[in-house]
């Protein structure tokens, strides 16, 4: 027997009809309660009816709007609650007033170094672990079972590199010598983990 999480980045997010905001809030607030998009909404409710997705046990979530959004299709189908756990949420890229602040090679830097980050930012390594633990914390209640975590990209992105993934910035993902993706992870790009009984992961696919 094994344990199957799916790791599922969120559905389109709302930005392109995004005007003018006036308020107090800050990057990260306004990052973190942005909801799905008109097409994010439909997406998410289309693939959510995969026969991959049926009894599922737990569906847990980041929780940004966005990932919330998402979910909410997979909890819905398998007449399920959605389980919230905010070391599920987004990398912490620390800036307060605009992504202008970021520098161009943020991205590429902190993919390879994983102690690089900005002031008030979380680093690769950090993001790592608290994603790694929830998922540890997940298998371990949910034994033999399906389970899936709806999650940003660049976090399942740096969970993958913790559990050995070998990955190439927009480039190949391979586990144990075998590629099982390429390029850049588009909304809904679905990762299917295989657990045995000591948490440890023995495959990975990817699930379109």
């Amino acid at each position: 027997m094994s344990t199957i999480v799916y790791l599922v980045r969120h559905s389109k997010p709302f930005k392109e009809h995004l005007g003018i905001v006036n308020g107090d809030s800050n990057v990260l607030i306004d990052n973190m309660r942005r909801p799905l998009s008109v097409d994010g909404e439909k997406m998410a409710k289309e693939f959510s009816t995969n026969y991959e997705f049926d009894n599922i046990n737990e569906v847990w979530s980041s929780g940004y709007s966005r990932c919330l959004g998402t979910s909410k299709y997979f909890a819905y189908n398998n007449n399920l609650k959605v389980n919230i756990d905010d070391r599920l949420n987004e990398r912490l890229h620390g800036v307060i007033n605009s992504y202008n602040e970021v520098p161009d090679d943020y991205e590429e830097h902190q993919h390879y170094d994983e102690n690089y980050k900005l002031p008030n930012g979380e680093n690769q390594k950090e993001v790592g672990y608290r994603i790694y633990n929830a998922l540890i914390d997940i298998i371990s209640n949910n034994k033999n079972k399906k389970v899936i975590i709806v999650s940003h990209c660049t976090s399942i992105i740096f969970l993958l590199k913790k559990l050995g993934c070998n990955i190439i910035l927009n480039g190949n993902y391979s586990f144990n010598g075998n590629v099982f993706f390429n390029g850049i992870p588009d909304y809904l790009e679905t990762f299917k983990l295989e657990f045995d009984d000591n948490n440890e992961l023995v495959n990975i696919e990817n699930i379109r």
